[in-house]
């Protein structure tokens, strides 16, 4: 008896391998997405404005990093004792409003270079739900302000389709290699309310799928599809029932690896694995000549592969063991 059912994810026509320079941005599934691929050594700047789920906001956040255009001050709020901006998650925080706009300046000029230098660009896109300030206007983050001062809206999927258009449109003029990949979040905003959060998934998935078909440097990927169909079982959510479990995500990486990532990118990914499960063995007695005979081996592993991607650090830290010991 089948309890599942699977589907074919075609290889993706702008494949990544370590060489790639790549910027992640987006709901949860850019987090944890991108830091898998972290951990696996790509180059990769993963939310650097934070968590941000809806299409218009990362829209803006992209247009003025290429333009480098600076803070909206009228965004700035206090809360306890900390400055926050109406168009960042909480991530984004600084002591003083002078230290705010110092940080947020700092993270368009790394997410320009990220732009510019970069061969890949992953979106996700969590919600088409927005909030609107009654002053400010749209809002990525209502950092815990009373309800009353925001207002509560469904995007249309004309307006969604515009905000992305011009920032891609942007980009085929100051980015003209960047490849983009589309993913809808497979993180449920059921506080939104079931049958809305149904509502919002599905323009955000045509919103991906017109621009698949309007821009060839844009692809998708089927993160939300693989959740729904895939593993449609709340098993596989976490005790909110909002987000997937860490097996989920494994999953999904697994799915994402066979599509995105050429045969000899995935050995290496796999190479890379199997070391960092070797650095976090934690034997049981650690004064032992085979213990110290592991350690030797694995510092040789890591200096291999050192020339090829960043292990300064975890060479150092095999290093100083082996001193203790």
């Amino acid at each position: 008896m089948r309890w599942s059912i699977d589907f074919p994810i075609p290889g993706s026509p702008f494949p990544i391998n370590h060489q790639s320079k790549i910027l992640s941005m987006g709901s949860c599934f850019a987090q944890t997405i991108g830091q898998k691929m972290a951990d696996s050594k790509f180059d990769i700047l993963i939310n650097t404005f934070g968590t941000i789920f809806h299409p218009l906001n990362l829209a803006d956040l992209l247009a003025q990093s290429l333009e480098l255009r600076p803070i909206d001050e009228s965004g700035i709020l206090e809360r306890e004792g900390l400055f926050l901006h109406y168009s960042t998650h909480s991530d984004v925080v600084g002591k003083t409003p002078e230290d705010l706009k110092e940080k947020y300046e700092q993270r368009l000029k790394l997410t320009k270079t990220y732009l510019e230098q970069g061969t890949h660009l992953i979106l996700t896109l969590g919600t088409a739900w927005i909030y609107e300030h009654e002053s400010f206007g749209r809002v990525a983050n209502c950092h815990k302000q009373a309800q009353r001062h925001f207002k509560k809206n469904l995007s249309s999927f004309e307006e969604m389709e515009m905000g992305l258009s011009s920032v891609i449109n942007h980009f085929s003029k100051s980015c003209p290699n960047l490849k983009i990949i589309l993913t809808v979040s497979p993180v449920r905003h059921i506080k939104d309310g079931i049958a809305e959060n149904q509502l919002s998934k599905s323009l955000l998935r045509v919103l991906c799928d017109r621009l698949e078909r309007n821009y060839p440097q844009v692809s998708y990927f089927p993160a939300y599809e693989i959740m729904m169909d895939e593993l449609r079982d709340y098993r596989y959510y976490k005790s909110d029932l909002i987000h997937p479990t860490e097996e989920a995500e494994n999953y999904i990486w697994e799915k994402w690896q066979q599509a995105i990532f050429p045969q000899e990118t995935r050995e290496k990914i796999a190479e890379i694995h199997k070391i960092q499960l070797e650095l976090a063995h934690r034997p049981f007695n650690p004064n032992t000549d085979a213990h110290r005979k592991f350690m030797e081996n694995l510092l040789a592993k890591l200096e291999r592969l050192d020339g090829e991607f960043d292990f300064s650090q975890e060479v150092l830290a095999v290093n100083n063991q082996l001193k203790l010991q």
